[in-house]
């Protein structure tokens, strides 16, 4: 009986060690991979698919960091660099990608079944030479977003040319609403894009002047800051346009205080949540008469994700990419945060991407803003704009703006 029970106690210890050496190895087998991006509005829907990949991939779990776009460079500077902390990020194309790009952050992305799940046209930015470190994943319109009813209401027409944008101005501003709601801390980057498009023509006019072929004391630019501040002088902005953060700028708008939002169709979904009732359409400021306009709008490819080179987990990294691009799991994300997105076969089901997807219909020119790959060339810029609101005349802010360009070119 003693032999008995000495052999019964040896096999329940046996047993209880094989299991916790199976624990063991069930957690050494499992990873955790950080995915870090600015879009804090986003959170819920990512939630819900962060929740649906890691029940699909039980042995990854998934953490995400968010940071506010204004700081998002800084903010993961260090990760990137230590290797610490990040697996997958999402940048801003222009100088954020090709700072990063050039420091060694991104790791480059050779699997052909994933970058086959994008729209090969959309996906350029994320190239540098033939190899592929980022993936845009959205497609959107940096335009400003205006409040249809009110429109309709004041029996307005989107203006075709700089007269009558000042006279839909001038309109909204008698009846009591702010006619353009500007936030600080996003606008300057946003609303310069469609100011631009049609002063200067080009696709490349602010690579240009970082290579020094143009400048930003140039007649094109002066004007273009020139209108700005005629815009804030006749009072079409609301005070303290540069204290207003981006998000209390789409509250007012959700609230209907402000016919134009100068952001972009990325934050239709975000008002749409905060007033269901509220009909949302996109127009572009056109500054020249209509018969000399060139371009109807701004769009960029943006949300760009990729690897970071220095992950330890870079597969894990990479089957969560392909997740994120699945038909099924990109109009989720699309649906639920009123994105366009850059992937294959997405079911667009809301009235915002609708609209939205009638601008892939128009002529376009890529952000502006966004073909300036030094990212001191970038601030000078968004600084000019900042300059005139604060009362700097448009010559004398381009010509600090351009002081800095000549600094970038001759170092």
């Amino acid at each position: 009986m003693k032999k008995l029970l000495m052999l019964f106690l040896t096999l329940s210890i046996l047993i209880a060690g094989c299991s916790k050496s199976s624990e063991s190895s069930g957690k050494a087998d499992q990873v955790t991979i950080n995915f870090t991006h600015w879009r804090g509005e986003d959170t819920k829907a990512f939630d819900e698919i962060i929740a649906k990949f890691e029940k699909k991939n039980p042995t990854i779990k998934v953490d995400m960091t968010i940071f506010p776009s204004d700081s998002y460079q800084s903010q993961i500077q260090g990760s990137l660099l230590s290797g610490e902390g990040i697996d997958v990020f999402a940048s801003f194309p222009g100088s954020q990608f090709n700072t990063i790009q050039k420091a060694s952050g991104f790791a480059k992305l050779t699997n052909e079944k994933l970058l086959s799940s994008f729209d090969e046209k959309l996906i350029q930015v994320g190239k540098v030479e033939n190899d592929q470190y980022a993936l845009p994943y959205q497609l959107v319109y940096n335009i400003p977003v205006y409040n249809k009813d009110i429109f309709n209401k004041l029996n307005l027409e989107v203006p075709k040319n700089w007269d009558e944008f000042l006279t839909v101005s001038e309109t909204l501003k008698k009846n009591g609403y702010t006619p353009i709601l500007f936030s600080g801390d996003v606008s300057p980057s946003q609303f310069i894009n469609p100011m631009i498009m049609n002063n200067q023509p080009t696709e490349n006019a602010l690579h240009e002047v970082e290579l020094g072929k143009r400048k930003l004391t140039d007649d094109w630019y002066v004007k273009t800051l020139s209108q700005i501040k005629e815009l804030n002088d006749k009072g079409y902005f609301q005070k303290d346009a540069l204290g207003t953060k981006k998000e209390s700028a789409a509250a007012l708008f959700a609230q209907e205080k402000g016919a134009m939002l100068a952001q972009g169709s990325y934050m239709m979904a975000t008002v749409k949540q905060q007033n269901p009732k509220i009909n949302q359409g996109l127009l572009a400021p056109i500054t020249v008469d209509e018969k000399d306009a060139v371009y109807e709008g701004v769009h960029t490819t943006t949300f760009l994700l990729g690897i970071a080179e220095k992950s330890k987990h870079k597969e894990a990294a990479e089957t969560f990419l392909a997740f994120l691009a699945e038909p099924e799991i990109a109009s989720e994300y699309a649906n639920a945060t009123g994105q366009l997105l850059t992937t294959k076969d997405v079911s667009y089901e809301s009235p915002e991407l609708e609209e939205s997807a009638k601008w892939t219909e128009k002529k376009t020119v890529f952000q502006p803003r966004f073909t300036i790959l030094n990212e001191r060339v970038t601030k000078a810029v968004e600084t000019s704009v900042q300059d005139v609101l604060s009362g700097v005349s448009p010559t004398e802010a381009a010509k600090k703006a351009q002081g800095e360009v000549d600094r970038v070119i001759a170092q």
